[in-house]
Order: C-alpha cells, then sequence, then structure tokens
C-alpha cells in the first residue's frame, strides 16, 4: 500500500538520518516489533525499558510510510468531539481518553530529553474555532463539556481570535493550553538510535512474507528467506493492518498538507498554537521550527494512489486559498505539497490490544488526527498488557468493542 505521494517535507528537511541493514540472519528474540515509524520506535522504546531482548523491522527504510507524511500536531482532542464522545461509550471513558491524551503530550516530552532528540518539540496552545457561524451552538457545547471536567480552555469570540491571530472570518473558538508539536519522522529517528545503543536490533527493508501464530509465540518468514521466532508480535503498522485484519474497523482516507517558504517576516503571533476549524473535513495549521507555515486538509474518501497524486495541484490551490482567506496579509508561498493517507475509527479512538484471530499478537493502531498521542498511550497499555495486567483503557480501545 502506498501511503504518500510526492516528497513530504519531512523527508527533503532531514535527509537520510540513520540508515539500516536488512535482516540476513535467523533470530530469535522475546519481541518482535513490526513497523519502524513514530509508533513502533515508542512501543520498542517501551519494550527496551522493560527488559525485553526486543527485535524492529520495517518493509521500508525507516520512518518512511506514514511518519514520514504526518503533520506532526500533538493535540489531545479527539476527532469526536468530547460530548458526543460521551454519548457513544459513556462518560468515564470518554473523560478518561481524553485525559490520557492530555497527559501524553507531556509524556512525550520526557521522552524527547530521555533520548535528547532535536526533533524540535515545542509546547503549543491548541485554538480550536468554528468555521461556520452554525458551528458555535455545537462548538460552545463542547466548550462546556471541557470545562466541566476542569480542562484548562478558554472560549475566544471571533475579534479576539483576530487580535490575537489575525485570522479572519472565524466565528469564536476554543483555545486550549495543552498541545504541541514536533517533527516526528526526525523523534522516531532519535528513539531507535538511542535504543539500538542499547542493543535494540533493527531491520529495515525486510518485508513479512508469512506469519505463524501459536499458543508460545510467532514464527516469522521474510522476503529473504530468513526467519525470526518471537514470543510476542506486535504489530505498529498503522494503515498496512488492514492488510491482514480483515474486520471492517477503520476507514481509510486521503488528506493533503502544504509548506510555504521559510517566512523572513514576523510570525510569533502564529508560532506557540496549533490551528484547526470545525469544517467538514477540517482544516488544521501549524508552523515548523524553522519558521515556514504547514496547512493541510482538504480530505478525501479514498486512498487509490494514482487518483490521490492527481489531485495534488488542486488541493494545494485549495489550501492555499483558504490560508489567504483567513490570513490575508500572510505572504504564503508554497515550497512543498503531499498526500498522506489516514484512518478514521467509528469513534474516534484508537485499536490497542489483543486481536481475536491473532495469537500471541498486539496491535498499537493509533489512527485519526492525534495518532501519536495514541501511540504515546499505546506504550503503558503495552507494557502493561506483556506482564498479563489490564490497563484502565484497554477495553475503550480493544477491537471489536
Amino acid at each position: 500500500m502506498k501511503l504518500k505521494s510526492s516528497e513530504p517535507f519531512w523527508l527533503v528537511k532531514n535527509g537520510i538520518i540513520n540508515s539500516y541493514p536488512s535482516l540476513r540472519e535467523n533470530l530469535e528474540a522475546e519481541i518482535l516489533i513490526v513497523g519502524g515509524g513514530i509508533t513502533g520506535s515508542l512501543i520498542a522504546h517501551q519494550c527496551m525499558a522493560d527488559g525485553y531482548k526486543t527485535v524492529l523491522i520495517d518493509r521500508r527504510e525507516i520512518g518512511h510510510g506514514s511518519t514520514s507524511a504526518t503533520t506532526s500536531m500533538l493535540q489531545y482532542e479527539i476527532d469526536v468531539p468530547l460530548y458526543q464522545l460521551i454519548d457513544l461509550i459513556g462518560e468515564k471513558a470518554a473523560v478518561d481518553s481524553y485525559w490520557a491524551c492530555y497527559k501524553s503530550i507531556d509524556d512525550l516530552k520526557k521522552i524527547v530529553q530521555q533520548v535528547k532528540s532535536d526533533c524540535g518539540f515545542e509546547k503549543k496552545e491548541s485554538l480550536y474555532f468554528a468555521a461556520l457561524k452554525k458551528d458555535v451552538v455545537w462548538l460552545k457545547k463542547e466548550f462546556e463539556a471541557r470545562k466541566k471536567i476542569d480542562m484548562p480552555v478558554k472560549w475566544l469570540e471571533a475579534d479576539e481570535i483576530d487580535k490575537k491571530f489575525h485570522i479572519k472570518h472565524s466565528h469564536g473558538g476554543i483555545l486550549s493550553e495543552q498541545g504541541g508539536s514536533i517533527d516526528a519522522f526526525h523523534l522516531a529517528h532519535d528513539i531507535l538510535a538511542y535504543n539500538h545503543e542499547k542493543g535494540l536490533q533493527i531491520f529495515d527493508k525486510t518485508d513479512i512474507k508469512k506469519v505463524t501464530y501459536k499458543q508460545n509465540g510467532v514464527s516469522v518468514l521474510t522476503e529473504h528467506g530468513t526467519s525470526i521466532t518471537a514470543k510476542k508480535i506486535i504489530y505498529c503498522n498503522g494503515f498496512e493492518s488492514t492488510e491482514i485484519i480483515k474486520d471492517k474497523f477503520v476507514k481509510l482516507l486521503s488528506t493533503y498538507a502544504i509548506v510555504g517558504e521559510q517566512f523572513e517576516d514576523d510570525q510569533s503571533y502564529l508560532n506557540d498554537t496549533l490551528f484547526w476549524n470545525t469544517a467538514e473535513p477540517y482544516m488544521y495549521m501549524r508552523t515548523t521550527d524553522d519558521n515556514r507555515l504547514l496547512i493541510g486538509g482538504e480530505d478525501e474518501d479514498f486512498v487509490d494512489a494514482a487518483k490521490r497524486d492527481s489531485l495534488l495541484n488542486e488541493k494545494s490551490d485549495k489550501l492555499t486559498k483558504y490560508l489567504k482567506k483567513i490570513l490575508p496579509d500572510y505572504d504564503f508561498r508554497m515550497d512543498f505539497v503531499w498526500a498522506g493517507t489516514f484512518g478514521e475509527t467509528k469513534d474516534g479512538l484508537p485499536y490497542i490490544g489483543k486481536h481475536p484471530n491473532f495469537t500471541s499478537a498486539y496491535f498499537v493502531l493509533g489512527f485519526g488526527g492525534n495518532g501519536i498521542t495514541f501511540s504515546v498511550i499505546g506504550m503503558e497499555l503495552v507494557s502493561e498488557m506483556l506482564k498479563n495486567k489490564k490497563h484502565p483503557l484497554a477495553d475503550y480501545f480493544k477491537f471489536r468493542r
């Protein structure tokens, strides 16, 4: 499955950070992790911290799947608003999920510091603003739901948003204290390099041809004819999990993003905040650590690579036009455009844990707009599951829930 098109900004910006060999020998391990993106790197970090002999493989170069195409916005907000999620799954489950996402941003900061990553991690505010006047009613309902559980949020009227952020044509919005941004591609490499020095075995360009699932472990045959036996296999392969799981558990879509040239003038009014709106599909926006503006959205209900790529020019024009509408004085000149695949679940929550059809296997699949924060939460869940303990969030994130 082709997950991205054109050249995402992060690949060009970073180049080749670290390179790993393909697998040339048979191996035995306690844990085999499939997927070398941000999710796989985080789960490997946890497994190494817990003392497991761990191997990680990826069918591509490390980080060249969805991690290279992500916009790397760190949000606690789940794609399904809190007040709607309460109706869907109950108050405790919804509130616990939101607070777990909130906490995960601070947990990720600690990991960045631990591995001494130069990934441009920054804590930021988050502004969720009404794109249409009719959205104000339900957005204020969302504001009250968050306020009720003591989340640090403020309501800003349209004129306050204009004054603070220079954004026109909003109709008010929720300003949250908690948020952040990173370069997820860079961070994944830094986490893996840190753990590689501690004994994590990493192999890229190593695709799986067959997996035999047993009660006491798994046996994996690779494309090179080599084998890996492990007590547990953990799939951190995001959208490509749909190749092996036949349930209709996620809807795959395409999203588009553009990045401008480095901005020479002052854009400090944008630098400390993440932006997204209530449109369907929603627009999202952030600055980068090298003073560029990134804006994305214009999602489409398909993942056909050729069809998706044929729309790159049209989508970049639409995103640029929208940016001109809300930031008319911003001198934006596009430098990069790309598309990526993302997933949408029925309740906006990830799938983390066992699947009944796969013995000795776990999945950490963070879908939606905050997949990275879900992956951080997944570290804690996987750690508990491998010790045969039940995490309080496990039932909310399980398959066939």
